[in-house]
Parts: structure tokens; sequence; C-alpha cells
């Protein structure tokens, strides 16, 4: 932005995170006004420009401020509204010193403004202006960099208080009140410890988010108290009104600028906890503080196993990578400090048992409420929601019965007593946790990390939980998450046929090499809304009108609603609940049963004469509770649906997308939602924190990063390719190798696209596919027309009358939107039965025919006929370790039926590289085995097939297999080692007859965590994708990686328009190659630069990708057609569908492209 001659420049939009903030343009001269879109307004005269530019660049402003004038007697005015005359020199030198405390304290102005005189006049203020404390008479910058080095209390609580007399570094800096000026002596720690005992003592003072003043007493000692304060709202003195004090503590849905929050992004709907998430950005890192000495001291303790523990089962880091252009990025890893306390696992019976979980958690709570200080001898233990309690200290009892009494006259429901039995079952030592992060070959402590996640667990339901949180896994979830507008919010988070998208977050406690790190970030679900029966049938069976019900509705509503849990709305006040079973064959007017009288009556009947209730939809069936033994019917007219219910059944094309869309958010949007996350659960001040000894940190981590080179690609005549963040193009290149497609046809599904729109497409299609070097002689194909109801029937046989002249090579099929259904039947119908390769294409594609869609669509076809659209320019530096002898790389996915599918099979894919060096075309592998099984079945055999299938001339044996195992969770690692490791040596040694076993590289790729990496700064588009996303290739393996395993963070793509971009995790659990860091992160980088369907590099290595592929195209096999349907549809268990196989036509070809 341009400096304006007339005065002040514009200043920065109010209400945005400012991680890294340039200093704003000044103005020259004049009496000129600056004006910040939230109306700070600075005067100044003509004055000394110079100075003011010679202010630090590199402080952090707040963005809604706009600048004054060039120096001159400029004024500044304050959050309370009040003017404050500048020195004579520099407005904006002083105010750069003032505003980060955001208070509204009296300037200086002589002693802030003197550049002239360094070592002169450097006063500190009061926070109430006007009441000065002599400097130390350091110069003007080395004074106000102490003092906010010395104070960084004073700064970072952003009140008013009185500043100490800034006395740099050496001695404890002197703590205040909050009303200025009223000191109290520190004690005599350095300057740091100091501050580090202020940190402590806040964290008794936010929590209660007032505005009172600060215990002074308390700040000189890590350990005492300060003093609390009121909850907000009254004023203190230590500035003319203290507003900043009194706004926070308000939090009133007001951002910094004070206008109204009304931004839809402020997910909490409160303007407070954005504040209180930037100001904890500003305080200085746990991490910095105690990481590196924690790590040292853990090293230094357990140096003696280091030595001598035998060899763990995986790899040891071969050191850190060093190739790439060093940057610094943010991870979503909030440091955790742990103090060492052992801890306590008790066994939990309570009596009567419950059918809902969630009253286990109210009984355990009310009896902690009831006894901690009595029996519970004082503790405050974590409670997992079953049968196990956790406390950091001793229960002064080894078994003990408690009896607990729910329900009172203020609630509707009737008081219970439970009996509830404690007995201590183990201790729990965290010196496993201690040797494994000081890097000892150890087994990951997963009995301390899951007790730790119960604990953080435990804090946001009981602790924190004025969101009305419901639990899934280890995400949290409200409804009330999302914009202010109550019918807007509802709007957006409805995905139809009676779900919702629900909004939360997600935490996971980790060991890593900076020590235990807290892991938070966005997650979305569905849930089922909570509506009155008849409203959820409407809405799932998409009619007004349900007299028109017929057995397909039955089936639909039956499956919608089976497992759900309702509650009766006929009772009145007391709601019963059930989880339904079924629904009933008749209706509630035909639906008969004996009463408790002996009378045989209909359902309609009896409620009419039981509640004198006249059933309005007494044609419907009932649905079907409890136990099949002692089965009870309920119209569905009285029945709701209870909230909070997640929905676990596969979404449509459609849902999917809006539900998508929810958690797509720009990097910087992503980043402050988790910010606001932590600064709203303050896990630290809370008691289960004080039980167990833990401290989270406010401050995401920080870590040094490496953007890793793209490979130069070559096309078709040596044409040259260098992707730029990740992207490329195919104007004017030709592919690599042209495969030739003689004869096609296309068979259109779209009632509403014409012909002529149809034969134009497949004119330009065919122009491009010549252009781009893939063989298409017929540029006019058949063309048939049907509907995708009749795919079964139609498409045989429109492949017959097109077989008629000559043999097709390809279907072009065109269908009418995302339809998952259609795009599956046509796939199995074509690669199962008929043995034809098929390409699809959507209708609004197929109308708008732009010229990179269609170049996209030809260079598919390329690949999956055989050519190789792009080779590595230079062998040796793309494919390090490869080049040198001949390597086979596969890829390997499991993937498993939905939620709700009890008998599906499990489909296992391997898919291997066909030649070498350029490891570009590849074959595939698919079997089916056993329901939800992981371990791949029968892997010797599928290695023995795709060895056969290997060429690599003159010597066909490859002497290097690398293997990226995809979808293999942490705790499978051992398994999968033991396992599929040793299938894999054996079907090298059959294959050649060999004893000596083959040399393995074996990675896991891991998509599914949670770890997010942000740009270190989001002025700096050098290390910053257009989208704000960090550049593709960014490599991290320090801080937030295994303390001693070979493992690294990789994203390697560019995330879409909107979005975060999510690093793919490497794991390796075997190394006989002896790769080098900087190898095999530059190898697997490299080979997502090697996708066949894209010109861009894919988000983990490409042989994963494919597997992945290949198991969704076998899913459709499974999951689509005649048997499928008809199975979905039977009312008693089906048996599975057995999955068809592949046709030899296409079994070695990359078809699923």
């Amino acid at each position: 932005m341009a400096s304006d001659p007339r005065g002040g420049g514009r200043g920065g939009g109010g209400g945005q995170p400012s991680y890294w903030v340039p200093r704003p343009p000044l103005g020259r001269g004049g009496r000129g006004r600056g004006r910040g879109q939230n109306d700070y307004a600075y005067r100044g005269d003509e004055a000394n420009l110079q100075v003011a530019l010679q202010a630090p660049t590199h402080a952090v402003v707040p963005d809604d401020l706009g600048n004054g004038g060039g120096g001159g007697r400029g004024r500044g005015r304050g959050r309370g509204e009040i003017y404050y005359d500048g020195g004579h020199q520099n407005v904006y030198r002083n105010h750069r010193d003032d505003y980060p405390e955001r208070a509204s304290g009296g300037h200086d102005g002589r002693g802030h403004g003197s550049g002239s005189a360094p070592g002169h006049d450097a006063r500190g203020h009061d926070g109430r202006g006007g009441n000065y404390y002599a400097g130390n008479g350091q110069n003007i910058y080395g004074n106000r960099h102490g003092n906010r080095y010395d104070n960084r209390d004073n700064y970072a609580e952003r009140f008013g208080g009185g500043h100490d007399r800034g006395s740099g570094l050496g001695r404890g800096g002197r703590g205040h009140d909050g009303r200025g000026g009223n000191y109290y002596a520190g004690n005599e720690q350095s300057v740091y410890d100091n501050r580090r005992g202020n940190r402590y003592n806040r964290r008794d003072d936010y929590p209660e988010r007032g505005s009172g003043g600060h215990g002074g007493r308390g700040h000189g000692s890590r350990f005492d108290r300060g003093h609390g304060h009121a909850r907000g709202g009254e004023q203190h003195r230590g500035g003319p009104d203290n507003r900043m004090a009194n706004f926070v503590g308000r939090g009133g849905g007001r951002r910094r600028g004070g206008a109204d929050d009304v931004d839809d992004e402020d997910y909490f709907g409160d303007g407070q906890f954005r504040e209180l998430a930037n100001l904890r950005q500003a305080e200085t890192p746990l991490a910095d503080v105690y990481a590196d000495k924690d790590t040292a001291a853990r090293k230094e303790k357990f140096k003696e196993l280091l030595i001598n523990r035998a060899a763990s089962m995986f790899p040891q880091r071969p050191g850190y990578g060093t190739v790439g252009t060093h940057c610094s990025v943010r991870a979503n890893h909030f440091f955790v400090r742990l103090a060492e306390k052992d801890l306590h696992q008790y066994h939990v019976t309570i009596n009567p048992e419950s059918t809902q979980k969630r009253m286990y958690r109210e009984i355990m709570s009310k009896l902690v409420s009831e006894r901690q200080h009595t029996d519970l001898g004082g503790h405050h233990p974590a409670y997992d929601g079953g049968a196990s309690l956790y406390t950091a200290g001793e229960l002064p009892f080894v078994t003990d019965d408690f009896e607990v009494t729910l329900g009172d006259n203020n609630t509707t429901r009737k008081e219970r007593k439970y009996l509830v039995k404690i007995e201590k079952v183990a201790v729990i030592k965290l010196e496993e946790l201690w040797t494994f992060l000081a890097g000892c070959p150890t087994d990951i402590p997963g009995k301390v990390l899951q007790v730790l996640d119960i604990v953080l667990r435990d804090i946001v339901l009981n602790e924190r939980n004025n969101m009305e949180y419901i639990a899934v896994h280890q995400s949290f979830f409200s409804q009330r998450i999302g914009c202010a507008d109550v019918e807007k919010r509802a709007k957006y988070q409805d995905l139809g046929l009676g779900v919702a998208a629900w909004k939360g977050f997600y935490q996971s406690i980790r060991p890593t090499q900076n020590g235990l790190s807290l892991i938070v970030d966005i997650s979305s679900t569905a849930f089922i809304q909570p509506l009155p029966l008849i409203d959820f049938a409407k809405e799932v069976l998409q009619k007004d009108d349900l007299r028109q019900f017929s057995d397909m509705d039955y089936d639909k509503l039956k499956r919608a609603l089976r497992g759900v849990r309702i509650e009766v709305t006929h009772r009145g006040d007391e709601r019963r609940k059930y989880r339904v079973a079924g629904l009933s064959v008749d209706s509630a007017n035909d639906l008969t049963f004996l009463s408790s009288s002996g009378v045989q009556m209909t359902v309609k009947t009896y409620f009419r004469e039981k509640y004198t209730y006249d059933l309005q939809y007494g044609f419907l069936p009932c649905v079907q509770v409890g136990q099949v033994q002692n089965q009870n019917y309920l119209p569905l007219e009285v029945c709701k649906i209870v909230l909070g219910q997640q929905y676990k059944r596969k979404l449509d094309d459609w849902q999917t997308s809006q539900l998508m869309k929810s958690t797509s958010q720009h990097p910087s949007q992503r980043e402050e939602y988790i910010h606001q996350v932590i600064a709203r659960n303050q896990y630290s001040s809370t008691k289960r924190a004080n039980e167990f000894g833990i401290e989270v940190d406010y401050n995401s981590t920080t870590v040094e990063a490496r953007v890793l080179p793209s490979p130069t690609l070559k096309y078709h005549n040596d044409t040259i390719c260098e992707p730029k963040s990740g992207q490329w193009n195919m104007r004017g290149k030709k592919v690599y190798y042209g495969a030739r497609v003689s004869n096609w046809a296309c068979i259109n599904f779209c009632q509403d696209l014409s012909d002529l729109a149809v034969y134009e497409f497949c004119d330009e299609l065919a122009r491009l596919c010549r252009s781009t070097g893939v063989d298409v002689p017929n540029r006019r194909p058949s063309i048939f027309r049907t509907s995708p109801a009749r795919v079964e029937v139609d498409l045989p046989m429109c492949y017959q009358n097109a077989q008629r002249d000559q043999k097709i090579d390809l279907l072009l099929a065109i269908l009418p939107d995302r339809n998952r259904s259609l795009y599956g039947n046509i796939k199995r119908i074509c690669e199962t039965q008929i043995g034809l390769m098929s390409q699809c294409c959507r209708k609004d594609n197929v109308s708008k025919k732009k010229g990179h869609y269609v170049a996209n669509v030809a260079i598919k076809i390329n690949a999956k006929f055989g050519g190789r659209n792009s080779v590595f320019q230079d062998t040796v530096a793309s494919l390090p370790k490869v080049w040198k002898k001949p390597t086979i790389i596969f890829g390997a996915d499991v993937t498993h039926p939905p939620a709700f599918d009890d008998t599906a099979p499990s489909i296992s894919c391997v898919v291997a590289s066909l030649e070498w060096p350029e490891v570009v075309r590849y074959n595939g592998v698919v079997r089916a085995q056993g329901h939800r099984k992981e371990i791949i079945n029968d892997l010797e055999d599928i290695i023995k097939e795709l060895l056969g299938a290997f060429n690599a001339e003159p010597d066909k044996r490859p002497h290097q297999l690398i293997f990226y195992r995809d979808g293999v969770g942490e705790s499978q690692f051992k398994e999968v080692l033991e396992k599929e490791i040793p299938e894999i040596e054996k079907a090298w040694k059959a294959m050649y007859k060999e004893e000596k076993p083959p040399q393995i590289t074996f990675i896991v790729v891991q998509k599914r965590h949670h770890t997010r990496l942000f740009p270190g700064n989001y002025n700096d588009q050098l290390f910053m994708a257009n989208n704000g996303n960090v550049q593709p290739g960014t490599v991290v393996d320090q801080k937030m990686c295994h303390p001693r395993d070979f493992n690294f963070f990789l994203c390697s793509h560019a995330a879409g328009i909107k979005g975060t971009s999510r690093p793919m995790h490497y794991y390796v659990l075997r190394d006989d190659n002896n790769f080098t860091a900087d190898e095999l992160q530059s190898l697997t980088n490299n080979l997502c630069y090697t996708n066949a369907c894209c010109t861009r590099s894919t988000a983990m290595a490409t042989p994963a990708h494919y597997a992945h592929k290949l198991a969704y195209r076998a899913r459709c096999y499974v999951t689509q057609g005649p048997d499928a349907a008809t199975a979905a549809s039977s009312r008693g268990a089906a048996a599975p569908t057995p999955l068809p196989e592949i046709r030899d036509e296409l079994k070695r070809s990359m078809f699923y492209c």
C-alpha cells in the first residue's frame, strides 16, 4: 500500500489474525490524518519521517490501527478515545511501543519520541497517563526492548498496569497489581524465570475472565497463586477506564476494533475467545523454555539404555534431511508438560447397569463432586465413561463402595440410587514414557498416552462443556458451533435426508522429538436431525404425503431407523427412551397385540383408550423397540429422535461434498479456529490438569521445514517440463509414448443432453487426443442413448450393436451428475462382464468442453491403453537408490465396508511397477478377504503374480523391493512387520529359487491423521502457495516426529482453491536398502509427480494412490449391481456379495486411472 501524501495511510482491516505484519506506510508531512477501519486516528505535523522509518519492522502491530502522520506533534488516540500529545519527533515510533498493550494509558511522548537523545528520558509509564518512572539510561530502543523483554508479563496480560523501572535483563522485574503504580517486589530470580512465574500465576487469573488487579506478590514465584478477580464488567483503575481489561472481562462478542462480532467464521460465536487466542499466542512458548532442557535431561538420565538396550524392531532415523530450501512452518501441535507423577488405575462397577453410557459419566461426576474432599482424599480423578478411573495419586483405599442418588424434585426424572464400587487395579509408571521420549528403542507407551487422552477428554466433557459437546472417539461436536444466526446455521448444517453437519474439534496427545504434543484440529461429521419421526420419514423418503407408502419406502425407512434412539412424546414430561430394532409389517391401524388385561386390540385402539390419543398416521407401520423376546411397538407420530446421535451410514455424493465444504477452510481460518479451541478449553487451568500435573502451551509448534525441488519431466521429442507449485499442463506438449485407440463408442445417459452436443464433445476429444500424441483415428464414434435405470440391459446391448462392424476398444459414458451408483454399475459391467475399457464424463464437463478438462481425459485414456504420459528427465537425480539396481515399487491398500454392513468382505489391492528404470506403468491385483481384516491375505501369491509381470531387461529379476503400504494404523505396525513382510520374502524366494532374502524397504503411508502444516508467514509468498497453504514439497522430519524411528511428514501436493492441505505421514518399518533421509524423502516426493491421471503432484506416493483407486473400484463391484440391490432390500440377513473377477483383457492394464 503506497503512502498517502496527505497524511496517514489507511490502517489494515480489524479482526483478522495478524501473525507477521510489516510496518504500514506513514503519511508525509502536513497536518494529515490516518484512519484505520475502526476509526483509530493519528495526526501529525511535518517532521522527521526518516526517524519514524527507522522503527523496528519486525514488531507485531495491531492490524486495525491506522498510522499517524510522520512525526511532528502527533496525537495518538487510544482505546479510551482520549488524545495524548506526542513528542516533537516520532509518533509512529512512540505508538509502536505503547499500542501492543492496547490499554488507554498516557503516552509520554517526550521519553518515547526522543530519537535524537539516546540514553536520556526513556521513561516508563503506569497506564494512567502522566505518572512517569525514570528509565535506566539505556538508549531508547534498548530501554524499550528491555521493557518488553523484562515486562513480558505486562504486555502479555494487556492490562494497563504499571511498568517497572525498565531494569533490563538482570534482576527480577517487579510485579504489579493492575491498578498502575503500586508495585510489589518480585523474587530475585532472573527475568526469564520471573516471567515464567507470572505465566504460572496467571493460570489462576484468566479462567475467571475478569479485569481485576493481578496479585503482585504472586508474580515473583512460580508456585504462588495470584489473587482471583471478578468476572468482569466492573471498572478497575489502571488507565482512564482500563477498557481492554473490561473488554476481555465482558467477552461480549466484540472484536478488537470494537465492532459487533457477526462473522460466521467465529465458530464459537464469542469474540472474547478470538481475543484470548491472540493474547495467548503472544506469550513465550512453553516449548522454548522446557523442550530442549527436558529432552537433554532425559537423554542424560537414560544414556545407559540408549547405549546398551537391544535394537528396536523398526529402523532408526538415519539422520535429518538437508535437501531443499529451508523455511519455518507452524503445526497444530501444542507442547504439553507433564509432572513426574505415577498414575493409578481403578476398576469401576456401577449397579444397576444402564443402557445409556452417558449415565455412567453423570453418576461418577456426582460421586466426585460429593466425595472429592472426603473419601477420595482430595483427588480429582479422570473417568473414561466405562469401567476405568485414573488418578495421579493413590486413593485412601484399595476398594470401597459408594451410593450415588440421581434425580430430584427439580427434574422430570425419578430419583434413583446407584451402587458404585471402586477397586485398585494397577500403577502405571511414567518411566516407559520418559525412556521413549529420550529416544530409547522401546514400544510406544500406549497405556500412558491412553490415560492422558482420557484426562483431556474428561476436561472437555466435564469442565469445559458449556457447548454441550457430543464425544465421537477423539472428537467433540456441537450443533451450537457455527454462525450466530440459528436459522442460518440450521440451513447451513442441513445435509438433507434427515441428516445435519455438526462442527467440532479433534484432540489427541502424541509423543514427539519435542516432548509430548497435543494435536488439535477442526473436525466435522454428520448427525441425525432430532426430528419427530413423521418429519424424519418425510425427509428420508423425500415426500410430503406419506399416504403413498410403498414397499420400497418401507425398506428405505427401516434401514434409516435401525439402531436410532428415540423418545416418546405422548406421556407428558416422562420421556422414555428406546432404541429402534425395526418396523412392524402391519400398520398401526391393523397391528394387534394382547393387552395386560388379556384383550386383543389394535395399536390404534390402545392409544385411543389409554391416552385419549387419536392417531393421524395410523396407516403407517410402527417402530419396533425393545428386545426380540419382549417386543414393543410405538406409532411413528408419538416418537422423536433423541439429540446427539452420529449418522454412521454412508453419505451420498451431495451430502459428502456438503460435509467437506463445512471443514474446507483457508489455512489461516483453520489455524485461527484451532487457537480459539485452545483458548476456550484452557486445559492448564482445570482441576484435572492440576491433579495430573498437565500444562498445555497456548502457542502452536514452530518447526523447521524444507521445500524439496520438484523433478523435471520429459515429454515427446525431449520436451522439458518443470512443474511450478506442484502443477503443469499439456499445452505445447505430447505424451512421451502414445497409445492407439482404434475404435470406440459413446453411450449417453443424459436425457437433456442433445446428440449434437455429444458429437461435438467426441470430436473435440478425438482432436485433443491426437494433438497430445494419442492415436485416435476415428473422430465419429457410434453414439447410443439410454437411461440410468436401464444400464444393466442397455449397456451390454449397446456394446453388441457397436461390435457389429468391428471390435471397439473404448466406451465413453456420459453421466448426468455425480451418480455413484451409475458410475459403479458401468465399471462393474465393463470390467467384469464385457472386458471393455471405459471412460466416464459428467454432463456439465461435456457441455463446457474446456480444453484443460478434455486434455486431462486424453492422458487418462493414454495411460489406460499402455501409453506413458511423461518420464523423469534425469533418472539419477529423480530416483535416488532406484536408478542403481533393477527395482520394483509396490503400492498396497485394504478397503473395508461401511458401517452397519456386517457381511461384505474387505478388499485388498496391490499394484507394482512393470518396468525399470521408468517406474511409470503399473500392474494390479485385487482380492476379497475376511470382513474388516486389515492384514493382506494370500500376499505371497499376489507378489509372485506381480513379480512375474515385471520386466527389467536384461536382468528380469529385481534386486530392490520398495513397498508403500496404505491404510495401516500405528497399533498394527508390529503385525504388518511380522505377517506381511515375511510373505513378500517367501514370494521372492519361491520365484527366483534363492535362499537369500531380497532387499526390502517397507514404508507405511498414513493419511488419516490430524497433523496440519501452516505457513510460518502468510505474507511471504516464497514459501506459501497461492491458496495460503505450504508449498508442495514441504517436508518435516524434526520436532513433531518420532523421537527415534525413521518417519517424516510430506506435503507433496497443492490443495484446491479452498481448503488446507494435509501432509502424508510416512513411517519406515524396514529398510534393507539403507536410504538416507534425503534419498527417501526425495524419491517419495518425486513419485508424486508420476500419476497418469492428472498434471499435478498428488497427495501421496503414486503407487499407494493407484492401490487406493483400485480398491475403490473393486468396492464398486460389490456394492453395485442387481445382487447387491437385492441384498440391500432384503428384510432378512443377506449373504456377502462375492467379488467378481476382472476380465483377462484388462488385468494387465491401468484401467483404474
